[in-house]
This record gives C-alpha cells, sequence and structure tokens, in this order.
C-alpha cells in the first residue's frame, strides 16, 4: 500500500464515521487541513504533534462546533520535532513527520477511540496487532499539594479485551503511558498504545487533565480523545519492510542520490532536506535564532557532506524537486513554492561555501574540541554541531549536544545584555538620540523596522474590517512578519490592498512612535491593545504610533495605534520603508495568519 493511499483510506475511514462499527451522523469526523509547523502557540518551537491546533478546544477556550461543524475531527499533520536530529542517519529517527489523528471534544471517549483504532489497523489495513499497553497507574501532587494518583487506566484493558480475547495487554508507568503536554503547559492524560510487527504505530491519548507550568494536574471539564499514528512507520509495516527509509516515503529520495555517499549520508540528506522543503515553505529561512537556526543547521549539515563527496549543487536541486513532486498534491504551498524554496537553498550555499573549507581546515589543527572551541567554529564558519562531531572524532568524543548549546545560549544572552545596555532597555530603535552614537546590527535593525510594521499592519486591518483584531501570536525576523488574527472568514484581496494603502500613507506621514510606562489597568483604559492579557505584570510599556500625548487623547481617534508592547520600534515611521503583504492564509480554525515584508 502507498504512501498516498493509506492517507486516502485513514481520512475515508474517519470522515465515514468510523467504518462498520460506528457508522452514524454523530461520529463523523470533520478533515481539518494540516497546520503550519510554525505554531500559535508560543511553548513550543515546531508544531510537534496534531493535536497541537487543537489545544484550545480541550481546554474549552475554543469551540468546535462553531469552527468545525462538529465535535470530532481528523487531519494528517505536518511534524517537526528537533530533539532526534543528532540520531538521524540510524534506521528510525527523522526530523519532519507526518501525523494520521483522530480527535474528539467531547463527542467520544476511550470504547469509541479503542474500537475505531482496533477495527482501522485489523480490517482496513489488514495488519495483526502483536500487543497493547495501557498506563498502570502512577502517583502525583496535586494542586491541593496533597497526595494523589492518576488510577490504572482498567477500563482500556478491559475494552481490548472484549475486542480480542487473546489479545496480550501490558501495563506500564507514566514514562511509556502518560502523554504530554506540548510545550510547558496544556492537556495531557493516560495513553494506550499499539504495536505492529514489535513497533508502536498508533499512540490513543485520554485528556483528562491540564498539566500547568508547574506539573500539577487537574481535571480537564471537557474529555477528549487525541490520537497519533505517524504515517512513515504505518507505511513501514503495511509494505513490510524492515526500516523507514525502505519505505515509498524515501526510497525515491536516496534513488536520487549518488552512489558515491554512503547509505548513512543518503539518509540524514533525504530527512534533512526533505524537512527544510516544508519550513522553508512555511514562511522559515536560514539564521541563527529559533526556527531559522534549526533550518540552518539542516542545510548545513547536508552541504557539508555534499562537499566531502565533491557533487554538485544541483545533486541536492534534484532531491529538493523530487520532494516537492512526491508532496505536491497533499500540501499544495510546496508547489507553489518551488521556486523559492531551491533559491532559498543555493542562497544558504552561496553563504556558506565561502567558510566551509577554512571552516573545516581551522577544526583539523585544533587538539580536543571542547564546547568552546565547537561554538567559535560554529559562529566563525557555520559548522553544525554534528559535522564538529563527526569531523572532530576523537578530538570532539566528549563534546556534547547539551554542552554545546549551552555554550551557544550564553553567548546569546551575553549579546542580548549588550544590546540592552547599549539601548536603554526600551527596545533598539534606528534613529533614537537616547541609544547615544551606537547602532544595532544589522538584523536588529531590519526586526525593528517589521516590529513596528507588524502594529501598522494590525492597525490598517482593524481600519478595513471595522473591529479589533484578536492576535494569536506573531514571529518576526529580519526578513519578514507574520502574525496571526482570529477572524471568521477570508480577507479578501480588495481588503488587503486598502490596509496596504493605508498603511503606507502612515510610513509617509512620518508619524513618531513613542511609549509610556502605565498600569495595566491603565493601559487598557487608554484604549491599548494587549494580546495576552492574562500574562501581563502590572505595569506595562505601551507604544503609541502618532497622535497626541497625555490623559485628554481621544482613544481610537488621536493616534494611529496603541499597543501594549515591550519593543523594539523606530522612532519615526518614515524610517521602515515600502510596506507589502504578501500574503493571507488560515492556519486554524477560526484563525487568519498574515505575512508581509518591507521594501
Amino acid at each position: 500500500m502507498t504512501h498516498q493511499e493509506i492517507r486516502e483510506k485513514f481520512i475515508k475511514f474517519f470522515s465515514a464515521g468510523g467504518g462498520s462499527a460506528f457508522g452514524g451522523e454523530v461520529l463523523k469526523h470533520k478533515t481539518v487541513p494540516s497546520f503550519s509547523l510554525l505554531p500559535t502557540d508560543s511553548s513550543v518551537l515546531f508544531t510537534t504533534a496534531g493535536m497541537q491546533q487543537f489545544k484550545p478546544y480541550y481546554t474549552g477556550d475554543g469551540d468546535a462546533m462553531k469552527d468545525f461543524g462538529s465535535l470530532n475531527t481528523v487531519s494528517i499533520q505536518k511534524s517537526m520535532r528537533t530533539s532526534d536530529i543528532d540520531s538521524v542517519g540510524d534506521e528510525s529517527h527523522l526530523t519532519f513527520f507526518e501525523m494520521l489523528g483522530n480527535f474528539s471534544f467531547g463527542g467520544y471517549w476511550k470504547k469509541e477511540a479503542i474500537e475505531y483504532a482496533h477495527e482501522f489497523i485489523t480490517k482496513e489495513m489488514g495488519l495483526k496487532i502483536d500487543y497493547v499497553s495501557v498506563f498502570g497507574g502512577e502517583s502525583f501532587d496535586s494542586v491541593q499539594d496533597k497526595s494523589g494518583s492518576v488510577p490504572p487506566d482498567l477500563e482500556s484493558e478491559k475494552i481490548w479485551q472484549s475486542l480480542d480475547s487473546s489479545l496480550e495487554v501490558k501495563r506500564a508507568g507514566r514514562n511509556d503511558n502518560f502523554w504530554g503536554p506540548t510545550g510547558s503547559e496544556g492537556p495531557c492524560g493516560p495513553t494506550t498504545e499499539i504495536y505492529v510487527n514489535g513497533l508502536e504505530v498508533w499512540n490513543i491519548v485520554f485528556n483528562e487533565y491540564y498539566q500547568s507550568a508547574n506539573k500539577q494536574l487537574n481535571p480537564l471539564k471537557i474529555k477528549g480523545i487525541d490520537t497519533g499514528m505517524g504515517l512513515e512507520r504505518l507505511a513501514m509495516v503495511s509494505q513490510g519492510k524492515t526500516n523507514i527509509f525502505e519505505t515509498d516515503l524515501f526510497e525515491p529520495l536516496i534513488q536520487t542520490l549518488p552512489d558515491s555517499l554512503d547509505l548513512r549520508k543518503k539518509r540524514i540528506i533525504s530527512d534533512h532536506l526533505r524537512a527544510a522543503v516544508f519550513l522553508i515553505a512555511d514562511g522559515v529561512t536560514p539564521s541563527n535564532k529559533d526556527q531559522g537556526y534549526i533550518l540552518r543547521r539542516l542545510l548545513r549539515r547536508a552541504m557539508v557532506y555534499e562537499n566531502q563527496a565533491n557533487l554538485s549543487p544541483q545533486v541536492f536541486e534534484n532531491v529538493l524537486r523530487k520532494v516537492i513532486e512526491m508532496y505536491g498534491r497533499e500540501y499544495p504551498e510546496i508547489k507553489s513554492k518551488k521556486d523559492e524554496i531551491v533559491n532559498s537553498y543555493f542562497a544558504e550555499w552561496n553563504k556558506f561555501k565561502k567558510a566551509l573549507s577554512s571552516g573545516i581546515k581551522e577544526l583539523e589543527k585544533l587538539g580536543i574540541i571542547d564546547a568552546q572551541s565547537a561554538f567559535k567554529l560554529y559562529e566563525s564558519y557555520g559548522l553544525p554541531f554534528e559535522v564538529i562531531k563527526e569531523v572532530g572524532g576523537d578530538k570532539a568524543s566528549n563534546l556534547t549536544r547539551k554542552d554545546f548549546e549551552t555554550e551557544r545560549i550564553h553567548h546569546q544572552e551575553k549579546s542580548r545584555a549588550g544590546a540592552e545596555k547599549k539601548f536603554g532597555g526600551h527596545g533598539m530603535t534606528t534613529s533614537d538620540p537616547s541609544t547615544g552614537s551606537g547602532l544595532a546590527s544589522e538584523e536588529a535593525r531590519k526586526k525593528t523596522r517589521l516590529h513596528t510594521a507588524t502594529h501598522i499592519v494590525v492597525a490598517s486591518l482593524e481600519k478595513v474590517l471595522g473591529e479589533s483584531l484578536k492576535q494569536a501570536g506573531a514571529d518576526i525576523t529580519a526578513e519578514r512578519l507574520r502574525f496571526d488574527f482570529a477572524f471568521p472568514r477570508k480577507v479578501t484581496p480588495e481588503e488587503l490592498a486598502e490596509a496596504e494603502k493605508i498603511a503606507n500613507q502612515a510610513v509617509a506621514d512620518n508619524l513618531e512612535v513613542w511609549f509610556e510606562e502605565l498600569s495595566l489597568e491603565e493601559a487598557f483604559a487608554s484604549g491599548a491593545h494587549g494580546a495576552f492579557a492574562y500574562k501581563y505584570p502590572p505595569r506595562v510599556t505601551v507604544y503609541t504610533v502618532g497622535g497626541k500625548k497625555g490623559p485628554d487623547a481621544k482613544v481610537g481617534v488621536d493616534y494611529f495605534s496603541r499597543e501594549i508592547c515591550g519593543g523594539p520600534h523606530v522612532s519615526h515611521t518614515a524610517e521602515i520603508g515600502h510596506i507589502k503583504i504578501t500574503k493571507e492564509e488560515s492556519v486554524s480554525g477560526g484563525n487568519r495568519r498574515i505575512r508581509a515584508v518591507i521594501e
């Protein structure tokens, strides 16, 4: 069964109500498109699981019936996890993967979820289940600081035995059969897992708790189902392969690479370039921070192998285009951005090739390679940790990822502290007399301009749409701005054009950008917008674009924009440059996304 056939079978099964056992209107699942790899959830760097876009519906903050017309959904979610980058190259570890999942927000519970899974695996896929596992129980400290426990999941055990009395049911503790949350807090609960050919293929989570940031558990008002089944693993067992790289998800990519590369490097390159395609398509650009840092690591690790084998860059271009060809039907956004993806790769290659040979030579000169010397190689020449570790050999035997990342973070903190000292602690500006004679880095200046531009675009959209936009997250790099907002429909091209016109008029008017410190109550009373009221401290900084200062200023009249924000900002809008809105799209139930650049 091909990977396309598996996708289609999974979606069809759940959208039809789950097969013969539960074919009823009430249990039909609404098919929801994949969420972006860049989450609105600020607690995680990437979308790491299918349920991530659905977190508000488990907590009661979202209305599934309003947004989806159903309490049950099904999706195939593109996902990204970074913890296994160092292990990629063996037979099982990946960075990018696809997660098949069915979800319920109070629509059904354990019996239905388990019976769905059993029917799909045994009847639809024709596979034999080796065994299943359930949560065996484990104590925890409750929010009241009293000793409590999550009880053993005897209910799931009985359901499995009722379906197949010969099926082995194993019990396990929290480390194995208690999932979540994604990020520092969120829904979580006990799990049951399905094993086929010795491999865990399906994890069914019974979300009945909310874990707070301090690790305490509270029962959820609405119990929910969250399942995850890796497409790559399911393809492996259904196609009778011994590892995921033998499946039709990877074999075409590996065959595109020359025989001069060993199998391990072919696997690494295939994984890293596949992930890069999806990251670039979702708006990530190579950089030294956050998602851009991960993308750069992936690209440069692959590029080192390309250089060592003396391959033409066109070889990797062929791999990128093969990924686009394979996934273009399921994810049309990568097909529409094929030129952007290839161009981004070559742009990064041109930056890297100038320093690569020098970096390798410098590495070979070193004696023992510790975290400090490794970070210097990364900072000076762009050599990824994985390459330093591999090329360094015995000299880098004691170098760990943890030590390297600690050194990197320490360096960033020192740089950030220096910038705050230099620029007065209220955000970097490009032309503020208070900053003295120094200027921010070019990257910082670009981000500063785009940060202020974000405020202006939000305000411009509000003027066009006639209502205050509830923001749901933002991400600003040196290349573009991006923000999400709750809105019930697509913003029309005409509305976007009008918003862009208003924004650029604000730039042309060269409005002053000024700030003041107020209590949180005073800030909201003054008309300041704030997307995360529950997270703000008692006193906040309010940045205003244009208008009058003082208590007599009229809310919404005497200024262009007014938001609670920590900066950084330009001092006058003319410093920004021409604003161009490049894209408007849907990212999750009820949320829209705007991307823009400055020219």
